[in-house]
């Protein structure tokens, strides 16, 4: 019955224009997903920009020193600091923190549990925001938290009080929150994209660097298929790759070397990773000079840089964190203080410090108690 098939001619091609070579670019322009593990994944696990980022401000923010304040002063000691200096045994209030700055960094949303039945908790943990799913009430406010983990479910009600939840800014959602690495997912992928096409142009596989053009003797230009294996096969072993790197090509009669330069777009690709870093570091706002990215002059200098990062990207970080954290504890311990940045102890701020300290002391029209008092100092007690 189908022995018409069996009996059909296999076809074959030919054309005019044997010996050429074609070079076909891309289709569709392929994008990572947005979702907050492969942003993670791709944005801060595979990407160096990315990474150092998220660490510079994490850290940064964490090791700022804390004040709280109370109804009667600053307090040295007291039940919210000790938990904070010792929140769990696993980890410090540094740790802790630069948890949760990453966290918010990140996926645009920060969890802190608190460990313990009721009052001041006993321990506190931030929990992985991926993690985490708000479950909205009737109302459209949140009425539970669910966190998933080891193929479980927990729940935590929202009524209780015992998870904070902090979440950034985002126009178009109103229980999570927006990261600054969705921000910069679309530079992060042409940043991914030139470094995987500067080490394919390293491994010899980017795009050839030239063309063996064969043309025999009787004109007909066109190699057998031995031929032709045969010389796949020694490029692939004696020409490719960085073990081969400059060796010279031993060609027979009939072939020819044809080199290929590149194009001003390929030369472009190093100018486009840089660019693609500094909108990273953009999204981020850290300045791209402390990140060592050529080609950015916004700041004078290394140190105006290190304050402008701290005056725009760090302390309104750990100033808004700090107040929610705070006012969240002192509501479990039923104690109001305020928890906020001890900006006279931090050292990139010095030179403003030491500059304001200059201008109190020079006014003469303003009385020691005056001049305490706008430096944040105590009232002079006598003796």
């Amino acid at each position: 019955m189908f022995e018409f098939l069996r009996r059909k001619a296999p076809e074959q091609k030919a054309s005019a224009t044997a010996p050429m070579v074609a070079y076909a670019s891309g289709g569709r322009v392929a994008w990572s997903a947005r979702d907050v593990v492969s942003l993670t994944k791709t944005g801060f696990a595979g990407n160096p920009v990315g990474y150092r980022c998220v660490k510079m401000i994490a850290e940064a923010a964490s090791a700022l020193p804390l004040v709280l304040d109370g109804s009667v002063g600053d307090f040295v000691e007291h039940p919210v600091m000790g938990l904070l200096a010792r929140p769990n045994m696993a980890q410090g209030r540094a740790e802790l923190l630069e948890a949760l700055y990453a966290q918010l960094l990140l996926a645009g949303d920060g969890y802190v549990e608190a460990v313990g039945a009721e009052g001041l908790p006993v321990e506190l943990h931030v929990l992985r925001s991926d993690r985490m799913r708000v479950v909205p009430g009737a109302d459209g406010w949140p009425a539970a938290y669910e966190y998933s983990v080891g193929g479980r479910k927990h729940r935590f009600d929202a009524s209780a009080g015992r998870v904070l939840h902090l979440r950034n800014f985002h126009p178009q959602d109103d229980h999570y929150g927006f990261s600054p690495l969705q921000a910069a997912a679309v530079a992060i992928d042409v940043h991914g994209a030139a470094s995987r096409w500067s080490k394919a142009l390293l491994d010899n596989a980017a795009r050839p660097s030239g063309a063996i053009v064969y043309s025999s003797g009787d004109g007909q230009g066109s190699l057998t298929s031995d031929q032709y294996d045969r010389l796949v096969g020694e490029m692939e072993a004696h020409h490719q790759g960085a073990r081969n790197a400059g060796r010279p090509m031993l060609l027979e009669g009939g072939l020819d070397w044809k080199p290929m330069g590149f194009s001003p777009s390929d030369m472009e690709f190093q100018k486009t990773k840089e660019a693609a870093a500094r909108e990273i570091a953009l999204a981020f706002g850290v300045p791209p000079m402390l990140l060592g990215i050529p080609g950015d002059a916004t700041y004078a200098n290394y140190q105006e840089a290190h304050r402008a990062f701290f005056r725009l990207t760090v302390l309104p970080l750990a100033t808004r964190v700090l107040a929610r954290l705070g006012a969240w504890l002192s509501e479990m311990a039923a104690d109001p203080v305020r928890l906020r940045p001890d900006l006279d102890q931090v050292t990139a701020l010095s030179a403003e410090r030491d500059a304001q300290w200059a201008r109190v002391m020079a006014a003469d029209f303003l009385s020691e108690t005056e001049k305490r008092r706008i430096l944040g100092l105590p009232e002079a007690q006598d003796g």
